[in-house]
């Protein structure tokens, strides 16, 4: 079954505060262990309560577990302390590098159905009305995204009559049986067009969901669905709203000091994990995951932004240890270095997005985003014309693999493409043999974690799992 929220509540305020807790099976569960929702969101402030509990549960592990299995990082030899069984591509459906977010997504999902079904038992007015549904479309696009990032890490493929995810539109315990892919598409687009209609064009806070991050949702499921016109329109409705940094501000995204072209981040303070402890510790100074050189050697190192912006270069770090350490994520707090905002949505997906579509188009259009693109972040850039589409789809998979590096986005654009994941012999080195991942293999797609498959009847596992 889809794992449920079942802790007994002590009171309205662990509700609002932490929204939902553990889980547990279906035969742990009692039907009178749970508070009606209609009980806990008395009032938009509980709404809204209930919504940030939802935000708050969301984290980057897809952003992990996608570098590691592509080809955007190496584990170096100082690396003794975490787990490479996803580095070497050796996971199933016991292991928890790659399962993880199937449960984590799907805790959220419940949690904010909980509230949208306490959402019509609330009365409001006025400014609290309108208040009342932007969070309903907050909520709905909270639920369309959720299901796409399931959808992108465990569909069996990203073709229509691929096995996809349960698309969960309630809270109840029920044996979900997997959607088709198409399914699980127009139901997020439903949800996106609900949503959108919701969310006033003037709400404008980056952290949480906005109708320009609805538009940006919106085309990155056009992308996966291949529906180029609607890529077109999404992509060009984001850009047209929120431009591209420049080379002063792009390495300020990074450092938190910028908002420049970001459409949708997590914030990260306090106590929250963080992002960049993931490639690196603090304690012991070690480098887990260190740039693959294969993305070192893409960049233009003296003049493309994104070099210095993403890779430290530290050549004495002493003998033994990578050279190299993933900048990215450092944040601009150094009382908390990797602590920064975990960055969702930003206008270069979008027009890698809109090239991409174009290509498949009009190429001559894609050419020109493309450039566009290169010349906000490399100095002195020429532009370039490309002979026929496949050239044009080559470089902006090429572009996408520099932009959005480290973002969770490398391993999902390969399996777009239905391509190999390759590495060079030396990122490989501690890969035992890890070099080339075929989508014929199993490993090609995230499994269905082993637990749900042993108490859902209806959940089927991915191919040769």
């Amino acid at each position: 079954m889809i794992l449920k929220s079942t802790r007994k509540y002590i009171s309205l305020l662990i509700v609002l505060l932490v929204s939902f807790s553990s889980c547990k099976k279906l035969d742990d569960v009692n039907p009178t262990d749970t508070i009606d929702p209609s009980k806990a969101f008395r009032n938009v402030k509980d709404l809204d309560l209930g919504l940030l509990g939802t935000y708050a549960y969301l984290d980057y592990s897809l952003i992990g577990s996608n570098a590691i299995v592509s080809d955007e990082i190496t584990v170096p030899d100082e690396n003794t302390v975490s787990n490479t069984e996803a580095y070497r591509w050796l996971y199933n459906s016991g292991s928890g590098s790659v399962t993880s977010a199937f449960n984590d997504y799907y805790i959220a999902i419940d949690r904010l159905n909980r509230v949208l079904a306490a959402i019509p038992a609330v009365e409001a007015v006025g400014a609290d009305l309108t208040l009342k549904q932007r969070y309903q479309g907050e909520l709905l696009a909270l639920r369309a995204y959720c299901h796409l990032e399931l959808l992108r890490a465990y569909a069996s493929s990203y073709d229509n009559g691929a096995l996809g995810v349960p698309y969960m539109k309630s809270s109840i315990i029920s044996y979900p049986a997997r959607d088709k892919f198409e399914a699980v598409i127009a139901n997020i687009k439903a949800d996106l067009i609900e949503a959108k209609d919701l969310i006033p064009a003037s709400f404008n806070d980056r952290t949480r969901i906005t109708r320009t991050a609805v538009a940006a949702i919106q085309a990155r499921t056009a992308l996966y669905e291949r529906n180029w016109a609607e890529a077109v329109s999404y992509s060009t409705e984001v850009i047209n709203a929120v431009p591209l940094a420049s080379r002063t501000q792009f390495p300020q995204i990074w450092t938190d000091q910028s908002d420049a072209e970001v459409i949708w981040k997590l914030k990260r303070v306090g106590s929250d994990s963080r992002i960049g402890a993931f490639f690196f510790r603090e304690t012991g100074g070690l480098v887990l995951y260190a740039p693959s050189f294969e993305l070192i050697n893409s960049f233009d190192q003296a003049n493309d932004i994104r070099y210095s912006s993403y890779i430290t270069y530290s050549p004495n770090r002493g003998a033994g240890k990578s050279a190299y350490l993933v900048k990215k994520y450092i944040g601009g707090d150094a009382a908390a270095p990797g602590r920064a905002d975990v960055k969702l949505f930003r206008t270069a997906e979008m027009y890698l997005i809109r090239a991409e579509a174009e290509a498949e188009l009009a190429p001559q259009a894609a050419g020109a985003d493309l450039n566009t693109l290169r010349s906000a972040r490399i100095q002195n850039y020429a532009s370039e014309t490309f002979a026929g589409k496949e050239a044009l789809i080559t470089a902006i998979y090429q572009e996408r693999f520099k932009d959005l590096a480290f973002e969770g986005h490398r391993f999902f654009d390969l399996r777009r493409r239905k391509l190999p994941v390759e590495r060079l012999p030396q990122d490989a080195v501690n890969a035992v043999g890890a070099v080339k991942l075929e989508p014929t293999q199993a490993q090609y797609a995230f499994p269905i974690p082993a637990r749900e498959i042993s108490v859902n009847r209806n959940m089927e596992q991915n191919p040769n799992y």
